[in-house]
Order: structure tokens, then C-alpha cells, then sequence
């Protein structure tokens, strides 16, 4: 076994070095790399030593992502069913192991969310590729994450061809012109979301998330919408989801956002393996708390009545905010993209509490799409070098000030510079 595994890997070694220089070189040399490890070495000059890639660094994020999307195959199952039990005046009572962990759930889950991720793939790494060999450069990693992240980030029933549409904007326009992975200031996934949403808006609204178009077990085709956690608060609906059902995701929402649970759990993954900043989670966790107690502190003192448009989402407790909607995700998996976002200890602080008090802001005042997290996170995006900029400004003041304080001492010998010292002292 070994010596066929040897026997492919340099089979595989040869065939890159004599398609070097030709145009289907970049995407040979992506399957190759991704199998194993590249077989050039640095020669000169300073580098690091690591046993990761950017690859492999990729890949620790899609399985902190791979929960959750387990997860969603399963929950648009119960959703689609417990839609139609809804509909024909018997609510469906949540039995974890009776009726949502059940074969049934999981196979239509799989069939609406899987032909999501393969045309989101399909289609992104076609655009890389193509660009890599128009270019004549290697292909890059940065779309194994994204390729992942944006199905778990649109509804359901997202038609394909929309999907098609924004993934190639996406990758085109937000990184592919401003020169390709780790030069982009947008978060990929993100520019492509918000194609979707201003070029598609009645798809995006929190009102229909869950739309489809199955039939039910007796044969009558079937329409019904559902509005997401939200969409019941900026109406001033009755709320009718408990907090258990918000935690653990059992409620309508896109494909990825529901499980709290899950996103925490992916959260603490990626920060024991140093692939994501929990700076700015914690921080982007600080400020949506303190943006939902100043608007509960508004409702308290009376300065918003329940005639108001605003007042679903700003009655609604502060720190239920962050496990509803796509707030924790958006925390953990887009806020911590480490090419779009700040890059210092300071700037990441004030990066993320930004993000965190723009996006509860954000649900409450437009109540026509009553999440974001995404508009927050891609504002922070263009913000984030300026952050960065002022940061180390003003590390570079406080060392000057430091150093006109300082006693500087002159040329001598050792116990000369030894008597100035204790004359000093």
C-alpha cells in the first residue's frame, strides 16, 4: 500500500515538472497540491518554518463548517414537514430523536442543500481556475473556504441560477481584481450575499426564507413560506420560538445560520487550532450586547411604545440577539477572515465591537431586512486598514514620547557608563 502510494505521489511530481511552463500547469498543479505537499523548497532568504499551507489552514475551517452543514440537512427536513403539519392545523411538537434526527429530514435536507454547495464550488473554482491560466499563476486556496461558507449564508431555495450569477460576481469583482487571494479587502462569500440581496432582494427578505415546492405525504403540492426568527420580530409578531429552539437551531433560517450550538462549538475549534482571532469574536460579541442593552434600555424608559415599527427587535432581550439570525455565525466565520480584517491586537478589539454594535443597530432600523451582521462585517471590511493605520500612529507616538523622555548615555568605557548610571540614579 505504501509503495503504490509512493509509486502515484512521484508519478504525480514528474508529470507537474513536464507540464511546467504550459498552460494547463496551474491546474495540474492544484489537484496535485492538494493531495500532497508542494515539492519546492525556499532556497534564499528569510522564511518560516511550518508543517502547514494555506491549504491546510483552509481546510481546519471547513471542518469547524462541516457540523453545521450536517446539521442543516436535517433541520431543512423538520422545517419542510413541520411547515406542512402547521399548515394543516396540527403543529408539529419537536421530539429530538422521534421526528428530527430521522432519515426522512436528512435525505430532503440533502437533496435541497447539496446541489447548493456543488454548483457553489463548480462554479467558483471554474472562475479560479480559468483566471489562473489566463494568468499563468498557481491556483489559490481562498476559495475552499468561501465555496463552503456561501451556501450556508442564503436560503434554501436560492435558484440555482441566482447562485450561479453571484458566485461568479462574487470572485470576479470581489477578489479577482484587486489581484487574487490575500490581496482582496472584501470577504468573498460576503460581496456575494450582498449581490444577492441588492440584486435579488424578494428572495433575500427575512420573510421567506424557507419556501418550497415539494409535495406533502398525501400528494397536494405545497407552498407554504416561513419567516425566520427575525421577520416574526420586525413585524411585532407574536414570538414563539423558546431559547432552547434558538441555541440549539431548531428554527427556520438560512441553510448554515440556525445552531447557535454548533457555531460555538466551531468557534472554539478554530481558536484552540489558532486559525481564527478570538479577539474578535469576544469583541464582536461585547458590542451586539451592548447595542441590544442600549435599545432595551430605550424600551424600558418608555421612549418607544409597542405602536412602533422598531419595537419587535428593540424589546427583544440583548443577548438573545446573538443566537438569532445569522449573528453568530457571521461572528465566528466571516468577522475572522484574517485578509479582510484588521491585523493588529488593538485594531482587531475595536474591529470586532464594531461589528458586533453595527449589526444589532442595523437588524433594529431596517426592518424591511431585519438582519446586519453581513452589511456590518463588509463596512467593517473597508474601514479595517484605517483602523489598522491609526493603531500603529498611535503606537509610534507613544515610543517617540518614550524616547524624548528617555536619558540616553554616551560612548565610554564600561565602568565609566557604569559611574554615570548610579550619578543618574
Amino acid at each position: 500500500m505504501s509503495e503504490n502510494k509512493l509509486t502515484l505521489k512521484k508519478r504525480l511530481h514528474e508529470i507537474k515538472h513536464r507540464l511546467k511552463g504550459k498552460k494547463i500547469a496551474p491546474a495540474f498543479g492544484a489537484f496535485h497540491t492538494f493531495l500532497y505537499t508542494p515539492d519546492e523548497t525556499t532556497h534564499s532568504g528569510s522564511h518560516v518554518r511550518a508543517a502547514d499551507d494555506l491549504k491546510r489552514t483552509m481546510n481546519m475551517v471547513i471542518l469547524a463548517l462541516l457540523p453545521v452543514l450536517l446539521f442543516s440537512f436535517f433541520n431543512t427536513g423538520y422545517q419542510h414537514f413541520a411547515a406542512i403539519d402547521a399548515a394543516s392545523g396540527a403543529p408539529r411538537t419537536l421530539d429530538l430523536f422521534g421526528n428530527f434526527l430521522t432519515w426522512e429530514n436528512f435525505w430532503l435536507g440533502f437533496v435541497q442543500v447539496m446541489p447548493l454547495v456543488i454548483i457553489s464550488y463548480a462554479v467558483g473554482l471554474g472562475v479560479e481556475f480559468i483566471f489562473a491560466i489566463i494568468k499563468g499563476h498557481e491556483v489559490e486556496e481562498g476559495y475552499l473556504v468561501t465555496g463552503m461558507l456561501v451556501p450556508l449564508i442564503i436560503p434554501v431555495d436560492t435558484p440555482l441560477w441566482m447562485l450561479v450569477v453571484a458566485v461568479v460576481f462574487g470572485v470576479v469583482i470581489g477578489k479577482e481584481v484587486f489581484g487574487g487571494t490575500g490581496m482582496n479587502i472584501l470577504n468573498p462569500a460576503l460581496t456575494i450575499r450582498a449581490f444577492l440581496f441588492f440584486a435579488y432582494p424578494t428572495w433575500m427578505s427575512g420573510d421567506k426564507v424557507w419556501v418550497h415546492g415539494a409535495v406533502d405525504r398525501a400528494g397536494t403540492p405545497d407552498a407554504i413560506s416561513g419567516e425566520t426568527v427575525l421577520g416574526y420580530l420586525a413585524q411585532n409578531n407574536t414570538f414563539e420560538y423558546s431559547t432552547a429552539d434558538m441555541f440549539f437551531g431548531f428554527i427556520p433560517g438560512s441553510v448554515g445560520e440556525t445552531s447557535a450550538f454548533l457555531i460555538l462549538l466551531g468557534g472554539l475549534f478554530m481558536i484552540f487550532s489558532k486559525i481564527a482571532s478570538w479577539r474578535i469574536m469576544v469583541s464582536a460579541v461585547l458590542g451586539s450586547l451592548a447595542m441590544g442593552l442600549i435599545f432595551n434600555w430605550v424600551v424600558d424608559l418608555g421612549w418607544v411604545g409597542e405602536s412602533s415599527r422598531f419595537y419587535g427587535l428593540m424589546s427583544f432581550e440583548y443577548w438573545k440577539h446573538l443566537i438569532a439570525g445569522g449573528l453568530a455565525f457571521g461572528i465566528v466565520y466571516m468577522a475572522t477572515d484574517p485578509v479582510t480584517g484588521s491585523q493588529t491586537h488593538r485594531g482587531k478589539w475595536i474591529y470586532g465591537f464594531l461589528i458586533g454594535f453595527l449589526s444589532v443597530m442595523i437588524r433594529v432600523f431596517n426592518p424591511a431586512y431585519p438582519e446586519g451582521v453581513f452589511l456590518a462585517i463588509l463596512l467593517m471590511n473597508v474601514f479595517a486598514p484605517t483602523i489598522d493605520h491609526y493603531v500603529i500612529r498611535a503606537n509610534v507616538k507613544k515610543r517617540l514620547k518614550r524616547f524624548k523622555t528617555a536619558t540616553v548615555y554616551p560612548q565610554a568605557t564600561d565602568d565609566k557608563a557604569e559611574q554615570l548610571k548610579a550619578e543618574t540614579v
